[in-house]
């Protein structure tokens, strides 16, 4: 199990560097405990993620594994851009939200920090769980107590939640009464709603996605079962949805937070300073 650490009341360099060493430590302890079960993939990943370079707030690696890692300072930022990621992400397929998060920051430049928030157990591309809200009803609390986490210990920094595929689905149950800046949904296969309004946020919700993003050809139903609803309801960028719509360029799917991209500009524009 993970060391006992209490919320982060202030995003100090003191407090911040404490942290990173404790789940340092955590990780070092999971690395082990992989490979001395002979999981060599797994201990390769957490070999690399207890680099004395990387900066994680939490990490948990049980139940498929659970972490949290900071790009740049933040006990600096005036921008803070929270990434949500969608399905097959996890600790040995973490690769892709890392580059991403790296490629925002270094878009953000100085005065912006970027938290990979990799907190909940994402569904399978291909697997029933990823059509039903069932994964994102059990993450989102864990995401809104650490945005309330967040503002508390970073009150001056500006806080965005940038949601990939499924994590859309996680950012729209977790909205309510959240104290972020933006909610942007992009690539979203549906936010569980009919409308910005029922999310019920005061955050500025935008909506983007890419010219050649396979998710434009999913069925934007809900279809109620005896023991569950099947879809992820209304497209995000329909007109009919009210989200405040930005350029995702002609991207495919996992392209959002390519170098260089349409869409990476969009993101990091609203993560400044609220426009497209």
């Amino acid at each position: 199990a993970p060391s006992a650490l209490p919320p982060l009341t202030a995003a100090t360099p003191a407090d911040l560097d404490a942290r990173y060493a404790a789940r340092r430590a955590d990780i070092r302890a999971a690395e082990r405990m992989a490979a001395g079960h002979g999981d060599r993939q797994r201990a390769a990943a957490l070999r690399d993620m207890a680099a004395p370079s990387r900066q994680f707030l939490s990490f948990d690696g049980r139940d498929g594994g659970r972490s949290v890692e900071v790009f740049g300072d933040l006990s600096r930022a005036a921008r803070v851009a929270v990434l949500v990621p969608g399905s097959d992400t996890s600790l040995e397929r973490y690769g892709r939200l890392r580059a991403g998060a790296v490629a925002l920051k270094h878009q953000l430049g100085r005065q912006g920090a970027v938290v990979a928030w990799l907190g909940y157990e994402t569904p399978g591309t291909v697997s029933p769980e990823v059509l039903t809200a069932g994964r994102a009803d059990r993450a989102a609390p864990r995401l809104a107590s650490f945005a309330r986490e967040l503002s508390t210990a970073a009150p001056r920094a500006r806080i965005s939640l940038l949601c990939h595929s499924y994590g859309s689905l996680v950012c729209a149950r977790a909205a309510s009464g959240l104290a972020v800046a933006d909610i942007v949904l992009f690539g979203s296969p549906g936010a569980g709603a009919d409308s910005v309004g029922q999310l019920h946020t005061r955050a500025a919700v935008w909506a983007g996605r890419g010219a050649h993003d396979w998710i434009a050809d999913v069925p934007h139903v809900r279809i109620p079962l005896l023991v569950t609803t099947v879809g992820l309801g209304a497209d995000p960028v329909s007109k009919g949805f009210g989200a405040r719509s930005f350029d995702a360029g002609d991207g495919g799917h996992s392209d959002y937070l390519k170098p260089g991209s349409v869409s990476l500009r969009s993101l990091a524009r609203i993560v400044g300073d609220g426009h497209a």
